[in-house]
């Protein structure tokens, strides 16, 4: 499932977060497993950099305030943001997956149900640097505003095309899901979604309303695996 959500940062975040990704020194080669570094062509925030904690503070605080990611992700853990950029001669990523398995900080290990970009730069300011994400539909070609976000299965073939010209600056996570099967994930967005239009119109007092949403709480506890 590939769902997008348009304004995840607010106006002050993502401008805190371009002043201090300006000062950055990047890095290449990082963080990518055997396979995906061989088409790996970017450049990537080390864990090193000062700026590092506060640009994730901000991510997270800003993630935590949006009811349509906790709907469509139903996060468990989600790994520290991490931050890119595709500029000049590092201006792609290839083809690949997301690796399954991450380490965590705590020494406990991830598993990569869902993958998501947080865009950083304007798409007027650079030119190419879509994300393409394959999936039995067909295939998805993501450029969002600034401060919006992608998510979508990380098993899930996906690369990054060249920047052609400008700056591109994202951001990217990953997370475990409560609800491992992305199909069983997609369902219950759908249904999360007619609830919450309808409790718009009917008010959460109406009683089938409540049975439906006692389903849909059900449903997470018969699914989930944590």
């Amino acid at each position: 499932m590939v769902v997008t959500f348009e304004g995840i940062l607010r106006t002050d975040e993502l401008a805190a977060i371009r002043r201090q990704l300006a000062a950055a020194d990047w890095a290449i080669g990082i963080s990518a497993g055997a396979q995906a570094v061989l088409v790996k062509n970017n450049q990537q925030l080390p864990e090193s950099a000062p700026q590092l904690r506060e640009l994730r503070l901000i991510v997270m605080r800003a993630l935590n305030r949006s009811p349509e990611l906790l709907s469509a992700a139903l996060p468990n853990k989600i790994l520290p943001p991490n931050f890119n950029r595709y500029s000049g001669a590092h201006n792609a990523y290839g083809v690949h997956a997301d690796a399954t398995l991450r380490s965590l900080p705590d020494g406990s290990w991830l598993r990569t149900d869902i993958s998501a970009t947080l865009f950083l730069s304007d798409p007027a300011d650079y030119d190419g640097g879509e994300l393409e994400i394959e999936d039995l539909f067909g295939r998805h070609l993501i450029k969002l505003a600034a401060g919006s976000l992608v998510i979508y299965p990380s098993g899930s073939l996906h690369q990054v095309r060249a920047v052609t010209r400008g700056e591109r600056l994202a951001c990217y996570f990953f997370m475990q899901s409560v609800v491992k099967s992305s199909e069983q994930r997609r369902l219950l967005y759908e249904m999360d979604c007619a609830l919450r239009r309808l409790r718009a119109q009917l008010g959460d007092a109406q009683p089938d309303l409540v049975r439906l949403t006692a389903l849909y709480n059900n449903l997470i506890r018969c699914w989930s695996d944590c």
